[in-house]
Parts: structure tokens; C-alpha cells; sequence
């Protein structure tokens, strides 16, 4: 299945959500169209049980190159009310992208080459799992052309690295190489440029092989937790193991571990 030809690819085989940002000659800069693409294709997969993973990447040599930080200036001819309008609603407008990517019941890969800036880099920080090229470059850039961040960037990037480490990249902007963005927490893992196609394939087959409801529901809870005390996380835990209990899902990884065999899920 592949809908949506235009600013983003979407495609869902064997079980794998591939959702490809489609504007290779302007290094994918996000529009106002791969915007509603986006947002249509992860509403339509949410809760799709044929889908047990999500990947999102870049066509062609790159990520993402945040906005399309040329399209800005055909509003600064307006009057700076009317700007701040203008561009607090653009914000509002591509937040439903990001709490789809976090409520989103299964797994969600980030696959990652070339350069990956701006909202590129809130896109990564909002994915579950993030895996780069050697050669992919990540530079949060907001600060290079007057801006603060959005997309949740100041949200993910200190619960992920810290805060020192926060502001540094946030208020240096400097451009980061993939092994330092890997020793940072950012992504997961990094790999030759020439294995990332085979190595996303592998990891994304791999969660879509795996529970997809005790993913969804380990998910929720490390979402979750930064915004609970001990004990209310504690009692959520108890919760989603109970749940977990009553699932064919559970039933079959009990008996693969007691016959010493690989558990074979298909609950979606």
C-alpha cells in the first residue's frame, strides 16, 4: 500500500509503516504540504493493526533541513502583529505530527542520512528509537536565524541530554557529526552510509516481529514517567503488566521461554 506521491511517500509492508518526507531537491525542507501528508498517513496507521512499525526518513541524500526557511521572507513585508499571528498558527499547525509520533501504540524508527537541522532534528528527538549514517550531520540551527525552537525540541532535548548540554546545542547551533550526536543520547545507534538502508530494514523488521501491545504499553510508560512520582509510576506499571497478562501476546512468550524456542507474535 503507498499513498500520498507528493511531499511525503507512504507505504505499509510486512507489517513496517514507512513514511518517506518527499522534497529530495530542497533536502526536505517541511512544507505546508508534507505537513498534511504527514499528519494524514500517521492518523490513517495509528491504530491500522497491520502496521507494528513506523520508519520515518528522508528521499534522497538527506533527513531533513528543518523549514523552508526561504518561504519565511514573504512575510515580513506584513506589519510584526500580523506576523506573530502568522507564525505562532505555523507552530500550532505541525504540533498534531508530534503527539502522533509519541502516542503512537507502536514503535516509531527514526533512519537517518545526511543533514538533519531544525525540525528535522525535533522529528529525531521525537522518535522512540533513532538510528544515522556515519555521515549524517545534525545542527539544531534555530539560533543561526533569530529563532527559538519548536517542534518540541526544548521539550525532548533536555529530558534526553541534560540541560548544560541542552543549551549548548540549542544556543551555539553548532553542526554536530553523527558519532557525537550518538555519544550525546540522541540517537541510538551509527552506522557506514552504505548499511543504513539494510540496517533500518533489520532493526524495523526486528519491532515489527516483536509484542505490539507490551511495546505500546512499555511506550507509554517511559513517556510517562518523567511526569510521575515513584509510586504513581509504580502502580502504572502494575497496570500495563496486568494488562499484558491477558494477551495472546504473553501466553506465547511464556510458553516460547519454558520450550527454549523463539516466541512468535501476532497480536497487533
Amino acid at each position: 500500500m503507498t499513498r500520498n506521491a507528493g511531499d511525503l511517500i507512504g507505504s505499509v509492508e510486512d507489517g513496517i509503516a514507512w513514511a518517506t518526507l518527499n522534497r529530495p531537491a530542497s533536502l526536505n525542507a517541511f512544507s505546508d504540504q508534507m505537513r498534511d501528508d504527514l499528519i494524514g498517513f500517521l492518523l490513517r496507521i495509528e491504530n491500522d493493526p497491520a502496521v507494528r512499525c513506523v520508519v520515518l526518513q528522508g528521499a534522497g541524500k538527506h533527513f531533513m533541513a528543518g523549514g523552508d526557511v526561504k518561504s519565511f521572507t514573504e512575510n515580513f513585508s506584513a506589519p510584526p502583529e500580523e506576523r506573530r499571528i502568522f507564525f505562532e498558527a505555523a507552530c500550532h499547525k505541525m504540533h498534531p505530527i508530534i503527539f502522533l509520533l509519541r502516542r503512537m501504540p507502536k514503535p516509531v524508527l527514526a533512519s537517518v542520512r545526511g543533514a538533519c537541522a531544525g525540525l528535522g532534528m525535533s522529528l529525531v528527538l521525537a522518535s522512540d528509537l533513532a538510528i544515522a549514517a556515519d555521515t549524517a550531520f545534525f545542527t539544531l540551527a534555530y539560533v543561526k536565524i533569530g529563532t527559538s525552537p519548536d517542534g518540541g525540541a526544548t521539550y525532548f532535548l533536555p529530558r534526553t541530554v541534560g540541560l548544560k548540554r541542552a543549551m549548548e546545542i540549542a544556543l551555539l547551533g553548532e553542526r554536530l557529526d553523527a558519532a557525537t550526536v550518538e555519544r550525546f543520547g540522541m540517537i541510538n545507534r551509527v552506522v557506514p552510509e552504505d548499511q543504513l538502508t539494510r540496517e533500518t530494514e533489520l532493526w524495523a523488521t526486528r519491532l515489527a516481529a516483536g509484542p505490539t501491545q507490551a511495546m505500546a504499553r512499555t511506550k507509554a510508560l517511559l513517556s510517562a514517567s518523567h511526569g510521575r512520582d515513584l509510586e504513581a509510576q509504580l502502580q502504572a506499571e502494575a497496570i500495563g503488566f496486568a494488562a499484558c497478562a491477558v494477551t495472546d501476546d504473553m501466553s506465547e512468550g511464556v510458553k516460547a521461554f519454558v520450550e527454549k524456542r523463539p516466541a512468535v507474535f501476532v497480536s497487533g
